[in-house]
């Protein structure tokens, strides 16, 4: 990961683009990062992970719920899918 200031960044933006397919490049402003360029790979990757995180945290909060359980038969039927 690397820090730049934005306006380097402005001037440097081939480069900018260029050194974010291997790292990360922060962008800062009066000494506060202000944003990110990271490779589209990347993001997509971060995105898919946050995703599962998500997913995995509503199953564990739905797994931990109270009360009584559903027939897989029935849930099907309420769906639509029987």
């Amino acid at each position: 990961m690397s820090t730049i200031s934005v306006t380097e960044a402005r001037a440097q933006l081939p480069g900018v683009v260029e050194r974010s397919v291997t790292e990360a490049v922060l962008l800062e402003r009066r000494g506060r990062v202000v944003a990110v360029v990271v490779s589209p790979e990347f993001y997509h990757r971060a995105l898919d992970a946050l995703e599962e995180a998500n997913d995995v945290a509503a199953f564990d909060a739905a797994m931990a719920e109270e009360g009584p359980n559903l027939p897989w038969a029935q849930v099907k039927a309420d769906l639509g899918w029987s």
